[in-house]
């Protein structure tokens, strides 16, 4: 009994000691995650990848290019990153947003259009440190150059010529300045111009239903057209026909002096002489042309021939 107390003893001491060295390693294993998570959390340990810069701002307002990559350290209160940033092909969209902006051409005709220009950084020292928030100023100069350009043209080479006025674009946004004697895009920003895409131009809604209304229309006109062509024609060749016809009578009722012309043109107009032929009268065979100026002249029309009389009757028929 005298010898189980002391080893009891001593296993509850090795518990206790072995408890509190854990407890301890824990504590400490905590402290040293807590305290770097602090100094990651506060960048005062920062990484440069792949590709990619940082700037510092160091006391005293200078600022600095962090190009290396891999892990770097500062000081903390006294310095700060102020910027992140890719060296990487990047895009910029036009207007800042992937929806089409819309603009006016040369037409004064309203239009939708959307760009997409990719972009690299060259030069640190230009872009970050001689700008003050570059990104937004080179999107302002960059909107302004495409919708100078694109309101420019006329609305049939917006839609139909848009390769070569994405080419236009794109020189440029590459080599051309800004202004007349000032710097160009490249130049300013320290950037290279990989490319530039006019990914959309197109109407808007209810211009492209005016246009469709506008082309049923013509269709519809041109339709019109066509009917009054052939109206036309059918009309030439009927009053050729006439013609024709007013020859050979004048030809086979008139004099040669042409006394009868002036009766006979009236005659005709009136269209009498179709109805008189269609009484078929018997024991007739002179009709009087009315002339109203006065002076009717009588005609006597020839006999009809023998096998309209056989058929007529014994005189044939005659006409008033």
């Amino acid at each position: 009994m005298v010898s189980s107390q002391p080893t009891q003893l001593l296993r509850r001491s090795f518990i206790k000691t072995v408890l509190r060295r854990l407890i301890a390693l824990i504590t400490l294993v905590g402290l040293a995650y807590g305290l770097i998570a602090v100094v990651y959390a506060t960048k005062t340990i920062f990484k440069v990848k792949m590709n990619y810069a940082v700037v510092l701002e160091r006391f005293g307002g200078i600022r600095q290019a962090v190009t290396d990559v891999g892990w770097h350290a500062r000081l903390p209160y006294f310095t700060r990153i102020e910027q992140e940033v890719p060296l990487m092909n990047q895009t910029l969209q036009l207007g800042g947003t992937p929806e089409p902006m819309r603009i006016i051409s040369k037409g004064n005709v309203a239009l939708w259009t959307s760009g997409v220009l990719t972009y690299r950084i060259r030069d640190l020292d230009t872009w970050a440190i001689e700008n003050l928030s570059p990104l937004d100023l080179l999107q302002g100069d960059y909107d302004g150059v495409v919708k100078d350009i694109l309101q420019a043209q006329q609305v049939d080479r917006l839609i139909s010529d848009r390769e070569t006025i994405k080419e236009v674009i794109f020189t440029a946004l590459k080599s051309r300045p800004i202004n007349i004697g000032g710097p160009t895009i490249e130049k300013k920003y320290g950037i290279e111009v990989v490319s530039f895409v006019l990914k959309e131009t197109r109407f808007g809604d209810k211009l492209v239903e005016a246009s469709e209304e506008k082309k049923r229309r013509e269709m519809i006109a041109e339709a019109d057209n066509y009917a009054a062509d052939q109206e036309a024609s059918r009309i030439r060749k009927l009053y050729a026909a006439y013609l024709e016809s007013i020859r050979s009578l004048q030809h086979a009722l008139g004099r040669e002096d042409g006394s009868t012309d002036t009766a006979l043109l009236q005659f005709l107009t009136q269209q009498k002489w179709a109805t008189a032929y269609e009484k078929h009268q018997q024991g007739q065979n002179t009709m009087v042309i009315q002339n109203t100026q006065g002076t009717p002249p009588a005609i006597t029309l020839p006999a009809f021939h023998a096998a309209d009389r056989v058929a007529g009757g014994k005189d044939g028929p005659t006409a008033d």
